[in-house]
């Protein structure tokens, strides 16, 4: 999913993974930076743990009693989703039953950290989301190998960006 910054793509996100949870499938989200994850975390814990599901987040920041218990409670089914970093990806990843993969900020993730991503499970759903689209996804898309959804149209009541470009003007800087 491309779209602009604030055009939802998050949202569109949390319906895919609704689907999957109201069918017994957990759910990855995955952020390229920390801080991103920990926003990532909060919405996505408001949203869902009302609803009786259990959301966990895994980045550097948590100690390693806690990514240890993490990534069992992911192995045995007791946790629905994880909001997480790179530090998930590693070969201690299983998950019981994994329907989701929601990747957020995709052109900032490298080739090796995209395979791994790829390699996790096969058989699920992976959603990327990006404002800034990289050449090679953009290729794929083009080439039939990957679906693309652009959201163009901005949620009522946006308000669009007006950055002119102009000559240096004290009097403008201060006021």
């Amino acid at each position: 999913i491309v779209g602009d910054v604030g055009f939802w793509k998050t949202e569109v996100a949390f319906n895919s993974m609704l689907i999957a949870l109201e069918n017994k499938k957990q759910v990855l989200f995955i952020s390229p930076l920390v801080v991103l994850a920990h926003e990532h975390f909060i919405k996505t814990h408001a949203r869902f743990s009302d609803l009786g599901y259990k959301v966990e987040v895994l980045t550097r920041l948590q100690s390693q009693k806690h990514a240890t218990m993490v990534l069992k409670w992911l192995a045995d089914g007791s946790i629905d989703i994880v909001v997480w970093t790179h530090r998930l990806l590693s070969d201690k990843l299983a998950c019981k039953n994994l329907g989701v993969m929601v990747v957020d900020e995709e052109h900032k993730f490298g080739v090796s950290d995209k395979e791994k991503i790829k390699n996790i499970k096969s058989d699920i759903d992976i959603l990327s989301l990006s404002a800034t689209p990289i050449p090679r996804s953009l290729n794929l898309a083009l080439s039939w190998v990957r679906d693309i959804s652009l959201l163009k149209t901005p949620p009522r009541g946006r308000k669009s960006i007006h950055a002119p470009v102009l000559e240096f003007n004290e009097a403008l800087i201060q006021s």
